[in-house]
C-alpha cells in the first residue's frame, strides 16, 4: 500500500482515554452483590481471548506481546525505552498502539471494522521485543504484515474472504464463498439449529465442511447436544454430496473456565430466577447449546429490577460480514435508582406513544409487553466495544412472547474526553450543542432503545398451515395499498431473511423512531424538559433542535466509515445514521443544508432549520421509517434491500471531497479504562486505574486473562 493510502489506517495519535466512573455505585453493593458481580466479570472477561480471536489470526498473538512488555518492564515503560534503546516517539507510538487495540479487544477497530496499525517504526517494535525472551518468542509468531499494513488492501477491513477481506468467522476458508454460507444456514435453520456461537470453515482437502461450536467440552452428551446423537449431516441441493461436520470444543478452554465462573456467580445470586438463569447460563457455555442460552435469556427477562444487572454470550452479529455469528462480550453494571425512575416513566407511557408512529395496529405487537428499562454504570463491559444502550434479547421469538429489556449505561454516556472538538457544528450553535448533547443523546438513546427495536409486530407462518395473523383477511400494506403477500416462513428469522444488511436496517429503523418520537414533548418532558407543553423556543426545544443537529453531524461523520475500495459500510449504526442525514437533505425547503464557501469544504458547517424540525424533518422521516418498517414486517427481502441500499449509497462527491474532509477533521474514538476486581477472602476489592495509555495496559495486565 501507498504512503497516501495509508495515512488513513494509522493508529489514533493519542486514542482518547477516558475511565469509567464506577467507584461509588461499586461501593454501595453489599458484600453478596460485590461477589456477584465479581464472578460475572471475570467470566466475561475470560472471553477475551476468544473476542481477539474472532476479530483476527494476529490478534491474541498481538495482545500477548503487549503483556510480555508490561510484565517485562513491570510497567515502567521509560525502562523498556532505555532498555530497547527507541526514541520517545517511538515509545509513544507504541503505547497509543497498544491502548487502541487494547480498548478494541484487537487490531480492527470495533467501530468501523478497517486495520489500524503502528505510526512507530518496524524497527521500534523489533527492538521492544528484544528486551525479554518471551517478548522475542511472541513478536516473532506475528508476521510483519500482520502488526503493520497488509500489501493487500482488501486485508485491511473485515468482510466476506471471497471479496479478498478477513473474516475469521470462516477460518482457514480463504476461498468459502457467500453461496455457500447461505447454503449451509439456510440448511442448519431448517434443522432449527442455531449458529450464534459457531464459526463454519471449509476443508480444503474434500470440500467438506465443519460448524465449530463453542463448548467446555468436545463430546457433550447427546442429551446436552443441540443436535441430539448426530455428529454430521449430509448436506443437501447445491451443496449435495458434500458433508457438515458438528466440532465442539471451539474456545474450549475459555469456554470451560467461564462455565466455571458463571457457577460461582449463581452461588452468590439474589434470587431463583437469577441462579436459574445462570444454571442455563452454564450449560451453555460447557455444551455449547443455544437452546440452554435461550433458556437463559428468558430467565433474564424475567429477572426484573436486580440491583447488579448483566448479560453475557455471543449476542451481537455485526462482525460476521453474514450478519448471523455473534461476537463474545458480557457485561457487570450496577443500577443508576435516580435515573431509572425516569425510564420507568417512559415505559410506563410507551403504549400512548406507539400509535404515533407510522403504522397500524395491526403492524405491532398484539399487546406491548413492558419491559425493564434501567440505566446502569457499568462496572466491566467485556468485548470490543461498549455501546451507550442494549435492547436484548434478539432472538424475536423470545421478544414477541417474553418480552424484552432496554439498558442505557451511565457513565459510558458520560464519558467525556477533556477539550473534545465538535467538527461540522457552526460557531452559533456551538455553545448549545455543548449544553445539550447529552440530555439529547440521552433521549434519543432511551426511545431508540425501546420504542425503536421494542416495536414492531413480524408477520410469519409459525408452524406449515398456521399463521400469527389472518391469513385469509391480511393487512393491508400501508405502503402498497394492498394486503401484504410476503410474511416469515416456518424456521426464518428477520436475520437469516435479511442477513448482512439486518444488523444495519435494524438500526436504522431504531433510530428513525427517535428521531420521530424525539418531537413529542411529552416524551421530552419525561426526561426532565420542559412541561409537555409544545414549545420550540424553549429548553425542551433545545433539546430537540440538538438531537435532530447530532443526528446529522453523525451522518456526516459516518463516511469515516464507508471504504471507497470496496464501495461498502464498515459499520451498521452509521450506514443507518449516513441514511438519516440524506433523508433531512431530502425533505425540502432547505430543511437541512450543508453550508461551505471553500471548494476543499474546509469551512463546511451543518445548518438546520430549527422552526422546520416539525414541518419537515418529522414527516420525511415518517416516510422512510414507514417503508423500513413494513419492509421487516412482512419479510420483504427484496424491497427492503433496494430502499437501503438506495438510501446509503455513496456517490462520487460524498466518497471522494466529503470524505476527504471527514478524514481531515476526524476526532480519535474513545477507548475506555475500566476498574478490575480482586477477590480477598470472602470480600472483593476494587482497583481503579489511570485514564492513561499507560493506565489502560495496566488495567489488562492486572486482569490476567
Amino acid at each position: 500500500m501507498d504512503e497516501p493510502c495509508i495515512k488513513n489506517y494509522l493508529a489514533d495519535s493519542p486514542p482518547s482515554c477516558v475511565r469509567l466512573e464506577i467507584k461509588p455505585h461499586f461501593e454501595a453493593l453489599n458484600e453478596q452483590e460485590k461477589r456477584y458481580a465479581h464472578h460475572i466479570s471475570r467470566a466475561a472477561y475470560i472471553g477475551t481471548r476468544i473476542t481477539l480471536r474472532q476479530v483476527s489470526p494476529e490478534s491474541p498473538y498481538i495482545y500477548d506481546f503487549i503483556i510480555s512488555l508490561y510484565e517485562a518492564c513491570k510497567g515502567n515503560w521509560k525502562h523498556a525505552q532505555d532498555k530497547a534503546n527507541i526514541s520517545d516517539r517511538d515509545l509513544q507510538g507504541f503505547l497509543e498502539y497498544a491502548a487502541q487495540f487494547l480498548g478494541n479487544c484487537g487490531n480492527y477497530k470495533s467501530f468501523g471494522d478497517s486495520k489500524f496499525v503502528p505510526r512507530s517504526t518496524p524497527e521500534s517494535f523489533q527492538a521492544l521485543a528484544s528486551i525479554s525472551p518471551q517478548s522475542k518468542r511472541i513478536f516473532d509468531k506475528i508476521e510483519h504484515h500482520s502488526l503493520f499494513a497488509s500489501k493487500d488492501a482488501g486485508l485491511m477491513h473485515l468482510g466476506y474472504p471471497e471479496e479478498g477481506h478477513l473474516s475469521t468467522y470462516y477460518p482457514d476458508s480463504p476461498d468459502i464463498t457467500k453461496e455457500e454460507i447461505t447454503e449451509i444456514g439456510d440448511f442448519l435453520e431448517k434443522k432449527g439449529f442455531l449458529i450464534e456461537n459457531t464459526r463454519l470453515r471449509k476443508l480444503s482437502n474434500s470440500g467438506d465442511y465443519d460448524i465449530l461450536i463453542a463448548s467446555g467440552v468436545t463430546h457433550p452428551p447427546p442429551s446436552d447436544s443441540d443436535a441430539g446423537d448426530v455428529t454430521e449431516w449430509e448436506l443437501e441441493g447445491k451443496l449435495q454430496g458434500k458433508k457438515l461436520r458438528l466440532v465442539f470444543g471451539d474456545h474450549q478452554e475459555e469456554m470451560a473456565k467461564i462455565a466455571l465462573e458463571i457457577k460461582k456467580a449463581k452461588q452468590n445470586a439474589a434470587n431463583d430466577t437469577e441462579g436459574n438463569m445462570h444454571e442455563e447460563y452454564a450449560k451453555s457455555f460447557a455444551t455449547g447449546s443455544l437452546k440452554a442460552f435461550k433458556q437463559s435469556q428468558r430467565y433474564w427477562v424475567e429477572d426484573k429490577g436486580p440491583m447488579v444487572e448483566t448479560n453475557i454470550g455471543f449476542i451481537e452479529t455485526y462482525r460476521d460480514p453474514h450478519g448471523v455469528r455473534g461476537e463474545w462480550e458480557g457485561f457487570a453494571a450496577m443500577v443508576n435508582q435516580e435515573r431509572t425512575r425516569a425510564f420507568g416513566k417512559l415505559v410506563e407511557s410507551a403504549e400512548s406513544f406507539i400509535p404515533k408512529l407510522p403504522w397500524s395496529k395491526e403492524f405491532e405487537k398484539d399487546k406491548f409487553l413492558s419491559p425493564d428499562f434501567t440505566s446502569l454504570e457499568v462496572l466491566s463491559f467485556a468485548g470490543s466495544g461498549i455501546p451507550a444502550g442494549i435492547n436484548i434479547p434478539n432472538y424475536d421469538d423470545i421478544r414477541q412472547t417474553y418480552g424484552f429489556k432496554n439498558v442505557s449505561l451511565g457513565n459510558v454516556l458520560a464519558a467525556k474526553a477533556p477539550n473534545e472538538p465538535i467538527p461540522f457544528i457552526a460557531s452559533s450553535d456551538l455553545d448549545l450543542y455543548q449544553k445539550c448533547r447529552d440530555g439529547a443523546f440521552e433521549v434519543q438513546v432511551g426511545l431508540h432503545e425501546l420504542l425503536g427495536h421494542g416495536t414492531g409486530k413480524l408477520f410469519q407462518e409459525t408452524s406449515p398451515g398456521e399463521f400469527n395473523f389472518d391469513i385469509d383477511n391480511p393487512p393491508v400494506n400501508p405502503v402498497t395499498g394492498k394486503p401484504i403477500a410476503t410474511w416469515y416462513k416456518p424456521g426464518q428469522t428477520w436475520s437469516s431473511v435479511f442477513g448482512p444488511i439486518a444488523a444495519s436496517y435494524e438500526e436504522c429503523r431504531a433510530e428513525c423512531v427517535a428521531m420521530v418520537l424525539s418531537c413529542e414533548f411529552s416524551a421530552l418532558a419525561i426526561f426532565g424538559f420542559g412541561d409537555g407543553t409544545q414549545d420550540l423556543d424553549g429548553p425542551a426545544g433545545d433539546i430537540l433542535y440538538i438531537a435532530y443537529l447530532q443526528m446529522a453531524r453523525a451522518g456526516i461523520g459516518a463516511l469515516e466509515f464507508w471504504d471507497p475500495k470496496s464501495r461498502k459500510w464498515g459499520q451498521a449504526h452509521m450506514q443507518a445514521r449516513y441514511s438519516i442525514l440524506r433523508t433531512f437533505l431530502d425533505a425540502g425547503d432547505d430543511f437541512v443544508k450543508l453550508a461551505y464557501t471553500q471548494d476543499d469544504l474546509s469551512d463546511l458547517t451543518i445548518r438546520l432549520d430549527r422552526s422546520k424540525i416539525l414541518s419537515h424533518g418529522r414527516p420525511a422521516v415518517e416516510k422512510y421509517l414507514q417503508k423500513l418498517h413494513v419492509y421487516k414486517s412482512t419479510a420483504d427481502h427484496q424491497a427492503g434491500t433496494k430502499l437501503y441500499h438506495e438510501s446509503t449509497h455513496v456517490d462520487e462527491w460524498w466518497g471522494g471531497k466529503m470524505r476527504e474532509e471527514v478524514l481531515r477533521r476526524k476526532t480519535p474514538r474513545k477507548v475506555f479504562v475500566q476498574a478490575n476486581t480482586v477477590l480477598e477472602g470472602d470480600k472483593v476489592v476494587l482497583k481503579e486505574y489511570e485514564h492513561t495509555l499507560e493506565g489502560m495496559i495496566q488495567s489488562y495486565a492486572e486482569r490476567g486473562v
